[in-house]
């Protein structure tokens, strides 16, 4: 207890203080997050993504690593989530709801915070490429499961197309193939927009989930959380070798992979109208709950 206290108040509590504000905003003066969901999403995001890859720049070997590992955490989580759903013979939409919310989850806001508080700017880069895996995953395998089908490949591509971080990924690996280097008149607005990202993200974490409304359902709640809570983390350590995730890679990939279920989980489901107040509620609660297994989880990682 002595231990994760501290690890609780250094690593977490700064995350929730943000996102409180953001909360706050939200409750008090009544701030619409869609605005700056946009700029954190088409500004912010990418430019921290580009910063990383060009300051700390990953080899191939750890590039593929980290995709590989990204992949196929969505993946058991989805098949997890599957399965347990098949078993309770839920009802349709609940048991697209329930595969949604675990396999989205919130490596952005939270997880490059919790990264780079807890493991430095390093891990920082290990955990931007997880990122930004799995937001090109959820806006594909994701917007496939939220639709049913009822949206074309075509149409998939074009949310694919839509994402700017698959292109500060790409533009960052060109620039260290080419071992390019950006004039200083650039190089120093591309970093005070990165700087922006990490409070961005977590202002409007808290914003989003003081928008969000909420519909409880014990045992589905349950499910879908207990999978991103518990279920992820033990996944991830458990195929973390697979890949070979070492040092701060492995510290990167198991906390990303440990991330409650993303706000983009609601998007997708209202969208697709796959119950959005039931998913909401599960990102809300694990939000809230993550806490009780990243604190552990720090203390097990060393942080």
């Amino acid at each position: 207890m002595n231990t994760l206290f501290p690890l609780f108040l250094n690593n977490l509590f700064p995350i929730l203080l943000v996102a409180g504000i953001g909360y706050a905003l939200g409750r008090l003066l009544h701030v619409d997050p869609k605005s700056l969901s946009r700029v954190v999403f088409y500004v912010f995001s990418p430019f921290l993504i580009f910063e990383l890859l060009i300051t700390s720049p990953l080899s191939n070997g750890d590039i593929f690593r980290i995709a590989g590992f990204a992949t196929l955490q969505m993946l058991l989580c989805g098949a997890l989530a599957f399965l347990l759903g098949k078993v309770l013979k839920l009802e349709r939409k609940h048991f697209v709801a329930i595969i949604l919310c675990s396999v989205t989850v919130n490596a952005g806001n939270y997880g490059l915070s919790l990264t780079l508080f807890a493991f430095g700017e390093t891990a920082l880069a290990h955990a931007s490429l997880y990122f930004a895996t799995t937001a090109i995953l959820t806006y594909t395998f994701g917007v496939a499961i939220a639709s049913m089908g009822s949206m074309s490949f075509k149409q998939s591509i074009r949310q694919l197309i839509k994402i700017p971080t698959v292109y500060a990924v790409v533009l960052a690996l060109l620039f260290t193939k080419f071992d390019w280097a950006l004039p200083l008149p650039l190089e120093r607005p591309v970093a005070l927009l990165a700087d922006a990202a990490i409070p961005g993200m977590l202002v409007l974490l808290g914003l989003q989930l003081q928008h969000s409304q909420r519909a409880w359902d014990l045992k589905t709640v349950s499910i879908a959380g207990g999978i991103r809570l518990l279920g992820g983390p033990l996944l991830a350590i458990s195929t973390a070798g697979v890949f070979g995730l070492q040092g701060v890679a492995y510290k990167a990939g198991i906390i990303e992979a440990s991330m409650p279920s993303a706000v983009l989980a609601t998007v997708l489901a209202t969208e697709f109208d796959v119950k959005p107040a039931f998913v909401t509620t599960v990102v809300f609660i694990t939000t809230v709950l993550s806490p009780l297994t990243l604190t552990p989880l720090l203390a097990y990682l060393g942080a």
